[in-house]
């Protein structure tokens, strides 16, 4: 039997398969055992160096191209050139090492999740050791507030709750008991077995060593971690066969123009320098440090809406969503037990409000009652309060539970009625309790109360109904006959069907003052009490939104399956045709089978970290671009695998963080949507500035080609193209990089993953808008040659370029909308950079120092004129192509 299975044993068949007993081993046993299966401690991998993270940067096609031009230019004797590029190059990786040097390890995370010192028997005497020298067989001790050290299987369990949430995700403590259970059971479900990770809530316990290390459930995520790779993002496939692209055009182009010089007539050394400066003008040298900094200034705003990237790529990653894979409890949950639904007296109240603290209203239908004035509800929620154990605090304005999480919840209700625990403990003194038992089912405290000595019960509604005899009705306490009974259990199986956990309640008075044999018979039934842990009200409108764009929502929880579709259909995730699948009809189905179905499955119920593996791989396989959050360590694995990871801030354990691309500061689900938006419109924002200096590109090398063969003349020169680019490529593109959203952003489809920036739509609005760029330099060119000379012909055409760039700038604020229904001047940045690059060029015109090396001349009001209409018309095509291509879409 594999040790995952020691759950469906007896206890002393799981000693004997162990070579152990209830004694313990003996020193010398447990050191040939520490010989054969090594420390109980999680192996680590290898980590990342800061050179390697640091040189990573720099491994795109498009980076190797102009790290290249850099060091022909310098070859050359274009030594400030090759700075520049060099300049940029640098700039960008730096500022991708910064934004990724703040992850650590994960594995590291989980070593610090160990329990450091544990007690066990050794030689027939208890004693206290290092975790990490746990073997197999070993007989361990567990008390209240200890962490488990090592998977281990219950021996003994005494009213022992163990908190599971940092493995299961689910945050109601388990109540754990000895027996035997089936063979084939989820993690969630084997109450007979403590994991390493975990914690005991409440309770005591002894339990034997089942798998210490990586062998334990925790040890397998670790492993599960340390064997994914990450995946390169769209957006860096996307720029790497931009880069090639480029790169092979670039060559061919060059190729054949410096030919086209050497037969003209020019010096082969002079075509050669004037090949590489096209061939730098041809590349986008500024691409990836404005990509760079449009995604680092991307990461600043989504900080002020609640996401924190851990990688820069992955700002884009989320624009390119198709798919939310998301775990219930803590993200579309609040990972707090609540009170929602109380049954007294026939009534059905609802209880309003969220989490642990204790704001909210009692409502009969939809009118606000008062609980003071009703003795049925006062009372229900006074034995809630007096039948306790936790208690809630009010830290720095938060509020936490301290004790059992559902004990919490009771807790809230009443103090939501005013009733505080802490308070009327003083005027309620606890004498006496019988406390809950997995076999009891059931609680009951003895109270001293101001009206004499009171028995107050709180348990299953099966048990307590056992234990009634009587109920509390209009005020009075009558007979509890068979057909109340049976209207209660009707009751306790419709709240049952809306997920709630339930809970009865019961009390009686110790007429002659004292405590008797028969303190839990002839009780008086009081109530009930539905609770659940209740989706966040902001996330049901962001799924809205998310089918809105074209993004699936999936639930994958470890919680049940009924809990799971009921919060599934209250948040609109589940609907008409979709499917639920449980852990367990997933092990039952083949790669094929679930490949087949998995676009119809909305809610995963009752899943382990491989199942959730399996889910993310087969969603890939259909081509999907997945998201995965999750908050536990149970969820790391699946983080590190989806295309883009997202783990909660707050609630989120240190291992989850750590695996995860983005961080919910706030643990919202609904933040996910804005960051989402905010991906898309940084991809919409990067192929617009793309689109921007693409036709400026193309239009360079059509004018020089055209220019050369009719007339045989350069009509600029190499320092002219290099100054148009970094003057062009520089401030506007950074100011197009934050432009907001375009209305209808988040109602359009996510684009396909292997869909580029390239496209054929920007391929044909470029090469129209470097056509006209073309024909408007030729036209200026050739007036300017025949009438005043090749340098001012050279300066019209080196200024035209600019001034067009600068009209064309405008256009790409939106790739469909026109400019003007956005507001032509609304953004102020990309009217200080258009400003501040035509003042770079009056600069190198009007400058007598930089005419000679420019070879540029003072140009006239007339030549303005001219230059000014013809740069216009780049605005004018381009916002009557938008307006055809909306009209006719």
């Amino acid at each position: 039997m594999t040790p995952n299975k020691y759950y469906a044993q007896d206890i002393k068949s799981v000693l004997g398969s162990l070579g152990t007993s209830t004694e313990g081993l003996t020193e010398q046993d447990a050191a040939t055992r520490l010989n054969k299966y090594g420390q109980n401690e999680i192996i680590e991998e290898k980590k990342v160096s800061r050179l390697e993270m640091l040189l990573s940067q720099f491994k795109s096609f498009l980076i190797i191209i102009l790290l290249a031009a850099a060091v022909v230019s310098a070859l050359l004797g274009e030594i400030a050139d090759s700075i520049i590029i060099l300049l940029i190059v640098i700039f960008s990786g730096i500022l991708g090492f910064i934004q990724e040097y703040r992850a650590q390890n994960a594995i590291d995370a989980l070593k610090k999740m160990a329990a450091p010192t544990a007690r066990v028997v050794r030689d027939g005497r208890e004693s206290t050791i290092p975790a990490a020298k746990i073997v197999p067989g070993d007989i361990i001790f567990l008390q209240t507030g200890d962490g488990i050290p090592a998977d281990s299987r219950l021996i003994e369990a005494i009213n022992l709750e163990i908190n599971e949430a940092s493995l299961t995700g689910e945050s109601v403590s388990v109540r754990k008991k000895t027996d035997a259970l089936e063979e084939e059971l989820p993690v969630a479900d084997r109450n007979n077995m403590a994991y390493t990770g975990t914690s005991v809530s409440i309770g005591r316990g002894k339990a034997v060593v089942t798998a210490t290390g990586m062998q334990t459930e925790l040890g397998r995520i670790a492993g599960m971690l340390g064997k994914i790779e990450r995946e390169r993002t769209p957006l860096q496939e996307s720029l790497d066969r931009l880069g090639k692209w480029i790169g092979i055009i670039t060559l061919v182009v060059v190729a054949v123009v410096s030919i086209l010089g050497v037969l003209s007539g020019f010096e082969i050394i002079e075509m050669f320098i004037w090949g590489v400066a096209l061939a730098v003008a041809a590349v986008p040298e500024a691409l990836p440090a404005v990509v760079t900094v449009c995604l680092a200034l991307g990461v600043r705003r989504m900080v002020k809406r609640h996401a924190l990237i851990r990688k820069l790529p992955s700002v884009e990653t989320l624009g390119a969503t198709t798919v939310i894979c998301s775990d219930k409890t803590g993200t579309l949950t609040h990972d707090e037990m609540t009170v929602t639904k109380i049954f007294v007296d026939g009534r059905m109240l609802e209880v309003t409000g969220a989490g642990y603290e204790p704001e909210g209203n009692f409502l009969e239908g939809n009118r606000k009652i008062e609980p003071e004035k009703y003795n049925d509800l006062k009372n229900l929620l006074l034995i809630s309060a007096l039948c306790n154990d936790s208690k809630i605090i009010n830290d720095n304005s938060v509020w936490h539970i301290k004790g059992d999480p559902t004990e919490g919840a009771l807790v809230v209700a009443a103090a939501k009625a005013g009733i505080h625990k802490q308070e009327i403990e003083t005027k309620y003194r606890r004498t006496g309790e019988i406390p809950f038992s997995s076999e009891r089912k059931m609680m009951t405290t003895i109270c001293e109360t101001p009206e004499g000595l009171y028995a107050y019960s709180k348990g299953a509604p099966e048990v307590i109904l056992d234990s009634c005899t009587r109920i509390y009705h209009n005020g009075s306490i009558v007979d509890l006959g068979s057909t109340e009974k049976e209207n209660i259990h009707d009751t306790v199986k419709m709240m049952a069907k809306k997920a709630l956990r339930i809970m009865a309640f019961s009390y009686k008075h110790f007429e002659n003052g004292s405590v008797n044999n028969d303190t839990e018979k002839n009780m008086i039934f009081a109530g009930l009490a539905g609770m659940i842990d209740p989706p966040r009200e902001e996330v049901k409108e962001a799924i809205a939104t998310c089918k809105q764009a074209g993004i699936k929502t999936i639930m994958i929880t470890g919680d049940h399956e009924i809990t799971g579709s009921v919060i599934a259909k209250d948040l609109g995730l589940l609907e008409e045709g979709e499917m639920v699948l449980t852990g367990v009809k997933l092990d039952n189905l083949d790669d094929k089978g679930l490949d087949n179905i998995v676009e119809k499955v909305s809610v995963y119920a009752r899943v382990s970290p491989a199942h959730k593996m399996r889910i993310i791989d087969a969603l890939k396989k259909k081509e999907h671009v997945v998201a995965m959050t999750g908050d536990g360590v149970n969820d790391a694995p699946a983080l590190k695998a989806a295309d883009i990871g997202i783990s909660m801030g707050i609630t989120g354990t240190a291992v989850s963080k750590e695996a995860s691309d983005m961080i919910l500061t706030d643990d919202n689900f609904a933040s996910i949507v804005a960051a989402i938006e905010e991906g898309r419109n940084i991809y919409k924002n990067i192929r617009n500035f793309v689109l921007y200096g693409l036709g400026c590109h193309i239009g360079e090398v059509l004018i020089v080609l055209i220019a050369m063969l009719a007339w045989q003349t350069l009509p600029l020169i190499a320092i002219q193209i290099l100054w148009i680019n970094l003057i062009t490529d520089g401030l506007p593109p950074m100011a197009l990089s934050v432009e907001p959203p375009d209305i209808g952003l988040m109602k359009q489809p996510p684009r396909k993953r292997d869909e580029g920036i390239i496209t054929k739509r920007v391929l044909l609005y470029s090469s129209g808008v470097g056509a006209l760029i073309a024909i408007q330099a030729l036209f200026i060119f050739k007036w300017t040659l025949d009438n005043s000379g090749i340098v001012k012909a050279q300066t019209m055409v080196f200024t035209l370029i600019v001034i067009s760039m600068m009209f064309n700038a405008f256009n790409w604020r939106s790739e469909k909308l026109s400019v003007f229904s956005i507001g032509f001047l609304s953004n102020r940045m990309l009217i200080y950079a258009v400003a501040s690059t035509i003042l770079l060029q009056l600069l190198v015109i009007y400058t007598p120092s930089l005419n000679g090396p420019f070879s540029t001349m003072p140009l006239g009001i007339a030549d303005w004129g001219l230059i000014l209409i013809l740069a216009s018309t780049t605005l004018i095509f381009v916002e009557a192509a938008k307006r055809i291509e909306s009209k006719y879409a």
